[in-house]
């Protein structure tokens, strides 16, 4: 078994767990695939309460099989009902610590509430499909060149090399042997590239190439200097919509989490203290 047993003394994977079986149960069909799978002193645990909190463990709780990881995940609820039951019979739900700490609690509940319902009408597949089109439209006319290149320290040395491959050096040989970047054991091989990929001095440069031109004089960027070779060109594959959905969902997730939370800023009025308690200067 990959871990046996989670515990009290395992802070993040409790504090998951609680904050987990303070939100909705998973979203299981029917009360049959919500069976009750424990109880403590009369009190039912059921299996979406399980979901749901795997779900909020680190990330590599939530790659292990749920049957796997049942018995801790069971333990851990036993565990924490136990004392919380424990804890009331001690009166500590009602000290002020406690009521303070569960107002916070109930304000970042309500938050993360809110927010979803936000995501959930703002990142639609629809809109996430109308983002995709805007993305793509222009891909079809942009170009990728496929560049190999020779990085030295300076000048001299580029323009050596320079002279040297004009006399007939080979450009990937000459690369696997004096280029101090990392793609000089594949010979300088930077693969396709598109505009925005590389440092503006070199990409204009690479873009201004013919296919097997090199250029005439090094280039200079904050890595040093670059003589480049032009394999070949390409028009840009444009990519699928699946290729791109992880990443338009969460650019869609972040804009209306603070679109929304902009709003709210711009109806309030807030006042902003220093450390001491002293009105910040404006």
């Amino acid at each position: 078994m990959i871990f046996k047993r989670l515990t009290l003394g395992a802070v993040a994977v409790t504090a998951s767990l609680a904050v987990s079986l303070a939100l909705p149960g998973a979203n299981l069909s029917a009360a049959e695939d919500d069976p009750v799978v424990a109880t403590v002193n009369g009190t039912k645990v059921h299996k979406s309460m399980l979901v749901a909190a795997q779900q909020l463990l680190p990330q590599q709780y939530q790659q292990i099989p749920l049957e796997q990881i049942f018995p801790a995940l069971v333990d851990t609820v036993i565990d924490m009902k136990l004392a919380a039951a424990d804890a009331r019979t001690k009166k500590m739900h009602e000290g002020a610590d406690f009521k303070i700490l569960m107002a916070r609690i109930e304000d970042q509940m309500l938050q993360r509430t809110v927010l979803q319902k936000q995501i959930e009408g703002a990142v639609t597949e629809d809109a996430m499909k109308a983002r995709y089109e805007t993305s793509v439209k222009d891909m079809g006319n942009s170009s990728e060149v496929h560049a190999r290149h020779i990085l030295v320290k300076t000048e001299d040395e580029a323009k050596k090399i320079i002279a040297d491959l004009k006399g007939g050096a080979d450009f990937e040989a000459t690369a696997k042997e004096k280029s101090t970047g990392p793609s000089g054991p594949n010979g300088g091989d930077l693969g396709y590239f598109a505009k925005g990929q590389m440092v503006p001095a070199f990409e204009k440069a690479a873009f201004a190439l013919e296919k097997g031109q090199i250029t005439e004089t090094a280039v200079k960027t904050q890595f040093g200097w670059h003589i480049i070779k032009v394999e070949s060109t390409r028009k840009a594959e444009t990519p699928t919509y699946e290729s791109m959905k992880d990443k338009i969902r969460t650019e869609l997730t972040q804009e209306a989490g603070s679109a929304y939370v902009g709003e709210l800023r711009k109806a309030a009025k807030i006042e902003r203290f220093d450390l001491d308690g002293k009105p910040l200067a404006k």
